[in-house]
């Protein structure tokens, strides 16, 4: 089975997050200097889908739990391409957002105000707000 295999993979192996990296970093590069504390499993640049181009970070995949803490310690604040990089144990991404992240995007779908609130304001549309707001000029 394929599938089992590969999630056995992960769950042998811990990933790290590398950040503040070069622009110019490649990931053969990054795989280059993290085999130095121990096997490298693998090693993957974030790129930005609009530009092709890196986003400065990347995660690591050591080969056991003891040579990704060795990878921590001894490269954390190393050099790479005149950049002091950062290395830490990688965190799940959450499900959900923060409730204080803004979003940047306005949202068309359900998540709608509900009633009685939103652009009522003293009983009054904004439409007919703003056409008082005119008539007083």
């Amino acid at each position: 089975m394929i599938g089992g295999e590969a999630a056995e993979r992960v769950k042998v192996g811990t990933k790290l997050f590398v950040g503040n990296l070069s622009f110019e970093t490649q990931d053969a590069e990054l795989r280059e200097i993290f085999t130095r504390a121990g096997a490298c499993v693998s090693a993957v640049i974030v790129m930005d889908r609009a530009t092709s181009r890196s986003r400065g970070f990347g995660f690591v995949e050591m080969a056991t739990e003891e040579e990704a803490r060795r990878a921590v310690t001894e490269l954390n604040g190393a050099e790479l391409r005149g950049r002091n990089i950062n290395v830490s144990e990688a965190r799940e991404r959450s499900a959900e957002r923060p409730a204080s992240a803004p979003s940047r995007f306005r949202s068309l779908g359900p998540d709608r105000p509900p009633a009685g609130k939103g652009f009522k304001k003293d009983g009054k549309s904004r439409r007919g707000l703003r056409a008082r707001k005119r008539s007083i000029y």
